[in-house]
């Protein structure tokens, strides 16, 4: 049996694209190599996947003296990544990136192991733009970052295949089918602190609307179910809240705006600022608000006052932004990348 080795972690955008891929290669023994963090936590819980831990170094925008060590400790999770894969043995190692990926990208190029890695954003970030130079094949999410270099590829990003199995009633039963439309506000896997605040009194939009906010585990002790307003901890499915929403608000990392892509849901993004991250998420926004998928507020400028001013426009054109939507290029990312390493293989 071939066998294939997945990678990346960090956030929930790194993990879930490779369990979507690993889904359609049923006919490959499948290991994940990554640290002691969400990804182990997520993979663990998945079927038919080998978990090998390793250390990986990690760049720290605003602390810049922690990334003096950074060569040494991936000197360190090149070699135990080195050790992982001469056990395991695999046809290729699919990456998607971040710097979990990074000691085992390397570790398999210097043992002749081919090597896919995929970026999900418009730009490459610091680690995939490593790894892509000893990649056999960069995969893109975007088309426009395929134009970039002649050696990337636009696949499209992979999506789950149970995120178009949704179950709507599910939702509304438990909302008690409520004649409002319906928000689902998304923080992310960890939540979200500045979307967090703005809901802490959430009646600046449930006079009008259903919000079910997605508050990250940490944070659920925070708030209270109050008239036409449900907090959750984690959205366990995601697929049915997806589906029984009419509108979604969220952050712009490329996972969620891809999934929302996919299923047709018009979007508002409240991309990181770049005090927060590098940028990438305002670059993701802009180009769906460019091509009539959504909205988006800058981070600086978010405010209960904007938010629900933005909302309100939005829920007047909400047939406009599902036209566009519909109308979007399609790509047969899960089968296109399949055959990649099928191939490499």
């Amino acid at each position: 049996m071939k066998k294939i080795v997945f990678t990346g972690g960090g956030t929930a955008g790194h993990i879930y694209p490779n369990i979507a891929i690993a889904e359609e290669l049923t006919d490959f023994e499948k290991h994940y190599i990554g640290t002691n963090g969400m990804e182990k936590e997520i993979i663990e819980k998945q079927k038919n996947f080998t978990f090998h831990e390793i250390k990986s170094p990690k760049l720290d925008r605003s602390k810049k003296l922690k990334n003096l060590s950074i060569p040494f400790k991936l000197l360190k999770g090149i070699s135990l990544s080195k050790r992982v894969l001469k056990t395991i043995k695999p046809d290729v190692v699919f990456s998607k990136g971040g710097f979990v990926a990074l000691p085992v990208a390397i570790a398999a190029r210097m043992m002749h192991i081919p090597v896919i890695t995929h970026e999900s954003d418009l730009s490459m970030g610091v680690a995939n733009k490593l790894i892509s130079k000893v990649a056999n094949c960069t995969c893109t999410t975007f088309f426009e970052t395929s134009k970039t270099n002649k050696k990337y590829i636009w696949t499209g990003q992979p999506i789950r295949s149970q995120l178009f199995l949704g179950n709507r009633e599910r939702i509304l039963s438990k909302l008690k089918y409520p004649n409002k439309k319906i928000i689902l506000v998304v923080g992310g896997s960890l939540g979200a602190k500045k979307i967090n605040e703005l809901f802490l009194n959430p009646e600046f939009l449930t006079n009008e609307y259903v919000v079910i906010h997605s508050t990250g585990k940490k944070n659920i002790d925070d708030f209270k179910p109050k008239e036409n307003y449900y907090p959750v901890a984690y959205l366990d499915p995601i697929a049915d809240y997806y589906s029984a929403s009419d509108l979604v608000v969220t952050r712009a990392g490329s996972g969620v705006i891809n999934e929302l892509l996919a299923l047709e849901k018009p979007m508002l993004m409240l991309p990181l600022s770049k005090k927060a991250s590098r940028g990438d998420q305002i670059e993701n926004a802009k180009l769906f608000v460019k091509l009539g998928y959504g909205e988006m507020i800058l981070d600086e400028k978010l405010n209960q006052e904007k938010l629900k001013a933005t909302i309100e426009n939005m829920m007047q054109n909400l047939e406009k932004y599902k036209k566009n939507l519909k109308n979007a290029p399609k790509n047969d990312t899960n089968k296109k990348i399949c055959e990649l390493i099928e191939k490499l293989c």
